[in-house]
């Protein structure tokens, strides 16, 4: 009797060795189908916009790509004009956004007293909680009266006339266009670039920081020679981030773009981007051509956005090995 007794617990630890590996193997493959489907979906997605734009790049060709025309009653179509809003306006965007949003990170996380650091950190994931839709609406009838009405106009009487980066800054001040676009997509990007490099800085050790200070160091110092170093490849991925995010972005260009298939070297002139010419003409897309049209444009900004992030990717792991980590 006694013996059996003291068996008892090594066959009970036995069968709970058994229930967990069985667990594992259940946990395993639960987690390796979410990790497919992740895949799955990608080619998936790639394949649709593939067959659908087959009709257009068979049609068309390489002068799908190059050419300026977007003519549905003819039925010719080809992709430069949305391709060169879309690369435009995502520029613009990074110019403006990433030094604000980097200027908000610093300033939330080495110079804003603790009393409102965590008011502005609020605001910031207000901001990026708000649909597109709201900043196309506020763009359209706010900012897009206010950008004619008075910064517009001062841009065309002051840099106008320069040589060369005057050509920028022509036209008349008509409130929409690639200018306004870019800016709106600034704001949207603010919060995501913002957020993920205040929380890289928040992890920096404060022994770095304290004993740059001991040294003498000034804020700035402290924030140019440990604070960005020490979290360079997660700010570049931040901002990555936001630049995906500005290459696909929708409703917000399309209300205050302008939506004119031309291409113009002035960012006062509207035009177009991928992202808006398919939300404003798939709807109307009646004949297969058309439809194929607006899927190969779908498919050229699945492709540009992917070779975004993959150099993104691979710029990451390069300053990874750099650091040796």
């Amino acid at each position: 009797m006694s013996e059996a007794m003291a068996s008892l617990p090594a066959t009970t630890a036995g069968v709970k060795r058994r229930d967990g590996a069985a667990g594992d193997r259940i946990f395993y493959w639960i987690v390796f189908g979410c990790g497919l489907f992740v895949l799955v979906a990608l080619f998936t997605a790639a394949f649709s916009m593939v067959w659908d734009g087959f009709l257009a790049f068979r049609t068309f060709g390489f002068g799908f790509l190059t050419g300026m025309e977007w003519d549905p009653v003819a039925q010719r179509f080809s992709g430069l004009v949305p391709i060169y809003g879309t690369l435009v306006t995502s520029a613009l965007a990074m110019i403006i956004g990433v030094p604000v949003s980097l200027g908000i990170a610093v300033f939330i996380t080495e110079v804003a007293p603790r009393s409102i650091r965590g008011p502005i950190g609020g605001a910031i994931e207000l901001l990026a909680g708000i649909p597109s839709i709201i900043y196309g609406m506020w763009g359209l009838f706010t900012f897009a009266p206010f950008m004619s009405d008075y910064v517009q106009p001062v841009l065309i009487d002051w840099l106008g006339p320069i040589p060369v980066i005057g050509a920028l800054f022509t036209g008349a001040p008509l409130g929409i266009g690639m200018l306004t676009s870019g800016i709106v997509l600034a704001i949207m990007i603010i919060p995501f670039v913002s957020s993920v490099t205040r929380d890289v800085f928040l992890v920096v050790p404060a022994q770095l920081k304290e004993s740059a200070y001991a040294l003498g160091s000034t804020k700035w110092e402290v924030v140019r020679d440990i604070v960005i170093p020490h979290t360079r490849t997660a700010v570049v991925g931040g901002i990555f981030l936001g630049l995906g995010r500005a290459l696909g972005e929708t409703m917000a260009v399309t209300f205050v773009l302008g939506n004119t298939h031309n291409i113009a070297v002035s960012l006062m002139e509207p035009g177009t981007s991928i992202a808006a010419t398919l939300a404003n003409e798939f709807a109307e897309a009646s004949d297969d051509l058309y439809r194929s049209s607006l899927s190969a444009l779908g498919l050229i900004l699945f492709v540009v956005t992917f070779i975004v992030l993959a150099a993104a990717k691979l710029m990451l792991v390069r300053m990874a090995r750099q650091k040796g980590e």
